[in-house]
C-alpha cells in the first residue's frame, strides 16, 4: 500500500513538473487540471529577485517549508532568531527566510481563504484549539495554545523582526486549481481569489523550489523545515 502511494505521488510530481498539489489526488484528474493552468506567469510576483536582495546579516538561513506539520515552517524561523539572539547576536544581523510550498502553502493565507475553501479539511491541518480541520490560519496571528508552546513569535512578528516569509506560485495555482475542480468554480478564479488572500509581507515567487534556489546563492544555509 505504501510503495503504490509512494509511486502514484512520483507519477504526479511527473505530470505537474513539480508536484505543489496534493498527493492524495490522482494522476489521471491531474493532467486535465494542469491543462487549465497558465504556468508562465503570476499575477503577484513583485519583483522576487529584488526582494531575494533584502536578505542581510552575517547568519542567514532559508526554511524548506514543504509542508505544514505542527507549524514547523515558521517555528525554525522564530528558532533561529531565538538561538541566535542568545549567543549575542542582534536581530539585525540575522536573516531567517521560510518558504512556503506544496502541502505548507495554506500558512501564506489568511482566514477568509481557509474557511471558503476548508483549507484546513483539504491540506490535514487541524485546529490546536478546536482539534477539528482549521478554518483559519493559526500562525499569523497565533492564539494561545495554537502552537506547541508559548512565547513563539507568529509570522507576523517574525516579519517585525527582519524574518522573510515567501509563497510559492506554483503551489497556488495547482492547489487552488484542484479546490476549484472541488467547488465547481473556475481555476482561474480560484486562483486569483488565492492570490488576493496571501498575507501582508509574504512575497510570491515563481516557485518555492526557486526561492530555495535563490536563497542559497544569497547564502543561506539551507534548513529543512517539514515533519
Amino acid at each position: 500500500m505504501k510503495t503504490k502511494q509512494l509511486n502514484s505521488r512520483r507519477d504526479f510530481l511527473g505530470t505537474l513538473a513539480l508536484g505543489a498539489a496534493m498527493g492524495s489526488i490522482s494522476p489521471i484528474m491531474a493532467g486535465p487540471i494542469a491543462q487549465q493552468l497558465n504556468f508562465s506567469g503570476s499575477t503577484n510576483l513583485s519583483d522576487p529577485e529584488k526582494w531575494m536582495d533584502k536578505i542581510k546579516g552575517t547568519h542567514r538561513a532559508v526554511f524548506d517549508g514543504s509542508t505544514a506539520y505542527h507549524s514547523f515552517p515558521v517555528i525554525w524561523n522564530w528558532a533561529f532568531y531565538l538561538t541566535n539572539n542568545q549567543t549575542g547576536v542582534p536581530d539585525d544581523d540575522i536573516t531567517a527566510m521560510t518558504v512556503l510550498r506544496h502541502d505548507a502553502i495554506p500558512l501564506a493565507l489568511e482566514d477568509r481563504i481557509w474557511e471558503k475553501y476548508k483549507l484546513g479539511e483539504f491540506f490535514k491541518v487541524d485546529d490546536n484549539i478546536t482539534k477539528k480541520p482549521s478554518l483559519r490560519n493559526t500562525v499569523y496571528e497565533p492564539q494561545d495554545g495554537d502552537f506547541p508552546l508559548p512565547g513563539i513569535d507568529g509570522i507576523k512578528k517574525l516579519q517585525d523582526r527582519g524574518a522573510m516569509f515567501c509563497a510559492c506560485d506554483l503551489a497556488l495555482k495547482v492547489n487552488s486549481s484542484f479546490a476549484a475542480k472541488k467547488m465547481n468554480m473556475d481555476p482561474k478564479e480560484a486562483y486569483n481569489d488565492w492570490v488576493s488572500g496571501v498575507l501582508p509581507g509574504i512575497q510570491v515567487v515563481p516557485s518555492g523550489v526557486w526561492a530555495l534556489g535563490r536563497a542559497q546563492q544569497h547564502d543561506c544555509a539551507y534548513i529543512y523545515a517539514g515533519g
